[in-house]
């Protein structure tokens, strides 16, 4: 006599139990979206990450036919954000929308980082290239780099900048300059970029190194001056480029980021979507207007190049001795 283990009414059995467990789950990424996503920024209304995010939500919206709330939580140089993405289920209905620091840089910055950025996000897209940009305001004697890197070796710290926080590529940019050059100024963190701006605008910082969405408004409008970019701008093609003047370069992206557990499948339709959005002409041309160079991506290759950036970003803050509490 057959095992019962073996036998077709015990097999059919099993069959059908793990059909119940699987169902929900296969139903849910079938079904995904059937409601409104929420992108998170982890910084202020007005700076680079949120402009994009606008950007790639109006895009993607219109791949997906489902409505996308963008959800600022600045703070922290991104990390009350990202812990708040964190938490959320991955279920591909919260989405994290991100420059560099949250998923790159403050693991290897802040000692106690309320959550793993490793481990906590599973990679969608890259997004979009972000050059950086050094602005003086209208007026200032500076037209140069080298001339503020010369000033702020002759006296060190009567030189002042701000950025989106110690995290922020805003910040280790400089850091970084400071490191070859043997220049020193003094930095002013703040919330995000929009709000150092407004001091920037007010006359109480010497420069600041943006994002180009960031400034660009006050470039346009003449209260800004670009004096050098991090690498070739189609917007500003006459602007000198730092990094071919031996100055080290600042990778920069604002990246699209799922909490850890969203199904594959989900991801792999985001990116697509992201892609897609990416290559539409009005998104894309709304896109190069801000600054942005857009990036086709998979969710491996990004995860390879964060890989990497995580690497050039921790042995810069080890050799710097940097760390914020």
């Amino acid at each position: 006599m057959p095992s019962p283990l073996h036998s077709t009414s015990t097999l059919a059995a099993i069959a059908a139990s793990v059909l119940l467990l699987t169902s929900p789950a296969i139903a849910q990424t079938q079904d995904w979206p059937n409601r409104a996503l929420t992108f998170v920024v982890p910084s202020s209304p007005g700076g680079g990450t949120d402009v994009f995010a606008r950007l790639l939500a109006e895009g993607v919206s219109a791949e997906l036919k489902q409505n996308i709330i963008v959800e600022n939580k600045p703070g922290a140089s991104g990390n009350i954000g990202a812990a708040y993405a964190a938490r959320a289920a991955g279920d591909g209905y919260t989405i994290l929308v991100s420059a560099t620091p949250a998923i790159a840089v403050n693991p290897y910055l802040y000692k106690n980082l309320p959550y793993d950025a490793e481990t906590a996000f599973i990679p969608v897209a890259r997004g979009v290239d972000a050059p950086l940009m050094y602005v003086v305001p209208a007026g200032s004697k500076y037209t140069s780099l080298k001339q503020l890197i010369d000033d702020a070796k002759k006296a060190p710290d009567t030189l002042s900048f701000g950025s989106a926080g110690h995290g922020s590529p805003t910040y280790l940019g400089v850091r970084a300059v400071e490191e070859v050059t043997g220049a020193a100024f003094t930095h002013v963190p703040y919330k995000g970029m929009a709000p150092a701006m407004q001091d920037f605008l007010g006359g109480r910082l010497t420069f600041l190194q943006s994002d180009i969405a960031s400034v660009l408004p006050h470039l346009k409008a003449g209260k800004a001056v670009p004096i050098a970019v991090s690498q070739k701008s189609p917007l500003y093609p006459d602007v000198e480029i730092w990094t071919e003047q031996g100055l080290p370069d600042v990778p920069q992206s604002f990246s699209v980021v799922a909490p850890a557990g969203t199904p594959e499948a989900i991801v792999n339709r985001l990116s697509q979507a992201i892609n897609k959005a990416m290559e539409n002409p009005a998104t894309r041309q709304k896109l190069l207007d801000q600054g942005y160079l857009p990036v086709k991506d998979t969710p491996a290759k990004f995860a390879e190049q964060l890989k990497q950036e995580r690497a050039h970003w921790k042995a810069l803050i080890e050799r710097n001795k940097i760390v914020v509490e």
